[in-house]
């Protein structure tokens, strides 16, 4: 993973000198080239991208940011073991951040490393080290060729901080890979790295074709600690073809591939799907779009020494995005057969997630997101072992800013999970979370 992760931090410094030395031409940095008009957006169900729901003021580019979080945190479910009560307590965290946002015509790099230190009040576990590593580039090989490369790389033995309402993504695809379940703080560590590419090719004014693929690898360290969680690998690829009608609508078609690889103490477990669908997105204006997506679906599910399982099923997504100045809103839902995440087998996955972030004032601004999953074992005769199950979770969080430089953040959050065989959670199904942090960070300018 850190391989991985290191490949794509070379990539975004190699193809931002080689962008400089290529000259101008259409791109990413800019709106005012020629040709821009009539240039195709991917539409948001074979957009790797997900929504986003930054706020105005946070769509700025060029620049580098430093700073450091100071983070007090109150859970009631910090560890109950396999069995027993929930154990609550409070920690303090420290976590620096580094942030790196440059934008050329042709390139648009994201990267961003933030590390935490955390301490426990009341409990034996040992002093805590997380780290999160993100990168994103966006690079305009020509006016109409587009390359999107993106990583997420997550160390954390507090899964939940991953529900902050300010950082969720909302996908309005169902290539995502399911979401990792959530487990007591204490019980153990989360490793988890999603890498995902994609190429667009916009060959004539109203005709666009492309391709992506995406890698997801979830890994418990402790698996003692996490009973009834098992380590997953998800690769994925899909093409898609769309054609825009009139200026504002876009058909389409996609074909996408899954193959998810669980690994249960017994046995390695595979699934694999294949599926087709027609999407429709309209973008009603520069700010709203909507999207719908429809087709059919088929997986196949093996765990020696059982029986392949075979099943068709229709599989779907709908979504709709509003980018303002002073208000972002986006929310998705799918239907589609997944696995991983932690669960073994394939499933029909019901999922829908949502965020919602509004500026109230110069000062003061909200996040509030949520997100609700139901899964259901596609082999019947495992039914009663690995039956799945549905977890609800929402997050709110009001940010207020004190000085040019200073920040403060409270936020609450809680989730529930009811998955049957899994004593990492069906103990204590219920988690409460409320927090309050004070950040320091400055900002750079780069360029002119």
């Amino acid at each position: 993973m850190l391989t991985r992760v290191c490949l794509i931090v070379v990539l975004l410094v190699a193809t931002s000198l080689w962008s400089q030395v290529v000259g101008n031409g259409a791109g990413i940095g800019s709106t005012s080239q020629a040709g821009d008009e009539d240039r195709m957006l991917t539409p948001s169900p074979v957009d790797i991208q997900g929504y986003s729901v930054a706020l105005g003021s946070e769509t700025r580019s060029n620049y580098l940011r430093t700073g450091v979080a100071f983070r007090s945190e109150y859970n009631d479910n910090f560890y109950t073991g396999v069995s027993g009560n929930p154990v609550s307590d409070m920690s303090y965290s420290i976590w620096p951040t580094i942030a790196l946002d440059e934008t050329t015509p042709r390139l648009r790099s994201m990267l961003t490393y933030s590390p935490s230190l955390t301490f426990y009040q009341h409990s034996n576990t040992p002093t805590q080290l997380d780290q999160i590593v993100r990168a994103n580039l966006q690079y305009r090989m020509s006016p109409h060729m587009t390359l999107s490369l993106q990583d997420n790389l997550a160390r954390t033995s507090n899964a939940f901080t991953l529900l902050n309402p300010a950082s969720v993504t909302v996908a309005g695809s169902i290539q995502a890979p399911t979401t990792p379940l959530m487990f007591a703080v204490g019980s153990g560590d989360l490793l988890s790295n999603t890498a995902a590419g994609e190429f667009t090719y916009q060959f004539t004014a109203s005709n666009m074709v492309g391709a992506s693929g995406a890698f997801n690898d979830v890994h418990y360290p402790n698996p003692l600690r996490v009973q009834g969680l098992n380590d997953s690998t998800y690769t994925a690829g899909s093409a898609f073809y769309t054609r825009r009608v009139l200026k504002k609508h876009y058909l389409g078609a996609t074909y996408l591939y899954q193959k998810i690889l669980t690994y249960p103490t017994a046995g390695q477990g595979e699934t694999q799907t294949n599926g087709a669908l027609l999407f429709y997105t309209t973008h009603l204006t520069s700010r709203v779009s909507v999207s719908v997506s429809g087709g059919i679906q088929h997986s196949e599910y093996i765990q020696v020494p059982s029986l392949p399982v075979q099943t068709w099923s229709p599989a779907g997504a709908a979504s709709i995005g509003w980018q303002g100045v002073h208000t972002t809103f986006a929310v998705a839902g799918s239907r589609t057969i997944s696995g991983g995440g932690g669960l073994v087998g394939a499933y029909h996955l019901i999922t829908a997630n949502g965020s919602v972030r509004r500026q109230l004032t110069r000062t003061w601004s909200t996040s509030i997101s949520g997100s609700y999953s139901l899964s259901k074992n596609v082999d019947s005769s495992q039914l009663l072992f690995n039956p799945g199950g549905h977890s609800v979770a929402g997050a709110a969080a009001v940010h207020h800013v004190l000085s040019e430089h200073f920040n403060v953040e409270v936020g609450y959050a809680r989730i529930h999970q009811s998955y049957i065989g899994i004593a990492a959670i069906v103990n204590v199904p219920d988690t409460n979370r409320g927090w309050i942090s004070i950040s320091y960070q400055f900002i750079r300018p780069l360029g002119k």
